[in-house]
């Protein structure tokens, strides 16, 4: 039986990107009866919406969806489609592994971390009262009145962290170990310093851990795990954290695995669960045939997995991982020097691993 998925191309480089995934996960032999949808840019400018209410009704519909990156405007348009997304879904955990495979040009060559990413409060909340405002002015006043006063010309956020969002980000956390073999969940956070927000979060995992004997854990606060993300990723295995952190954490995750380009993303929530890239849509690179899909490949890994369709999931990681390991043909930032001739494009990276995987 086909599995049903919402397919998002987005805009600028993703149809490309989206294209070629498409055709490397139909070679494995899973079939898919996929529903293509729009958002972005592109349908934004026609449509006056970047995200129309089709595209949100197939999602629930399907309660799958892969998507191809989507352009979010600098300081005007609309707002990003992926928030968005998170909202109208409750798409609350953010996966992102962060893998290094051979053949990457990377001074850690160690690292083989999953990043569990709290999506829906934190600072990230979008709760901001602007400098100036009216709004500002009385929570100033509310502020003074408890004994902690704010400048006058302060812009304020707040960051509220529940015990609900905490403890279903921490359980994610522990379930996608306990699923995939993994032995160790970090939590990360700022406790001593932000004892009733940070503190919250790391008492509520300290409840949760109990539940899974079989999986170790340990607590690290979030400035020294970077440093130790950097001297000894080894010892790390899944790291759960609240939003900004999670945000912050998982582009440190990138960088050392070579790049957002090999850094898949999927987003699980309590109605629908959407795979994407956690890159941009490279609209400089529209239509050249030129941008590396690997990070959309892997997020149709986390997808076939999440589908329960295992075999096929290994059977594309591991193409990928050979294919890159061989260096013949991949795209130009996977080889020893950008301006290498014999890098190939999109689409024939696409054809050498549904080679990869036919052998």
């Amino acid at each position: 039986m086909a599995h049903e998925v919402t397919l998002i191309p987005g805009d600028g480089t993703g149809p490309e990107l989206a294209d070629a995934t498409r055709r490397v996960l139909e070679a494995t032999g899973v079939e898919f009866d996929w529903d293509e949808q729009p958002a972005g840019v592109d349908v934004y400018e026609e449509e006056g919406t970047p995200f129309p209410d089709r595209t949100l009704d197939s999602l629930r519909r399907t309660k799958v969806g892969i998507k191809g990156p989507t352009t979010t405007p600098v300081g005007s348009g609309f707002r990003s489609v992926n928030v968005l997304l998170r909202k109208e879904l409750d798409l609350y955990a953010c996966i992102r592994p962060c893998k290094a495979y051979e053949g990457v040009r990377t001074r850690f060559p160690e690292t083989d971390i999953v990043i569990v990413r709290e999506n829906t409060e934190d600072l990230y909340a979008g709760i901001e009262f602007e400098k100036g405002t009216e709004d500002n002015r009385k929570l100033r006043e509310f502020l003074a009145g408890l004994g902690a006063p704010v400048r006058e010309d302060a812009g304020i956020s707040i960051k509220p962290i529940s015990v609900f969002g905490s403890e279903r980000i921490v359980r994610s956390a522990f379930e996608y170990a306990q699923a995939n073999g993994r032995t160790r969940v970090t939590a990360a956070h700022k406790a001593n310093i932000m004892k009733f927000s940070d503190g919250l979060f790391l008492e509520i995992a300290r409840q949760v851990a109990p539940d899974y004997p079989d999986i170790e854990f340990e607590d690290r606060i979030i400035d020294n795990l970077c440093n130790q993300l950097v001297s000894r990723p080894e010892e790390y295995d899944v790291i759960v954290l609240p939003n900004l952190y999670g945000d912050i954490v998982s582009d440190l995750g990138a960088g050392m695995i070579g790049g957002l380009g090999l850094a898949p993303g999927a987003n699980i929530g309590t109605e629908a669960a959407v795979f994407e890239a956690t890159h941009g849509s490279a609209p400089k690179y529209k239509g050249q045939n030129k941008v590396n899909p690997t990070a959309l490949m892997l997020s149709g890994v986390l997808m076939l997995r999440h589908l329960d369709e295992r075999d096929a999931a290994d059977r594309v990681e591991n193409a990928i991982a050979e294919v890159i390991r061989k260096g013949e043909k991949v795209t130009y930032d996977l080889k020893p020097t950008r301006d290498d001739e014999t890098a190939v494009g999109t689409s024939e990276f696409a054809d050498a691993l549904i080679e990869e995987m036919n052998q």
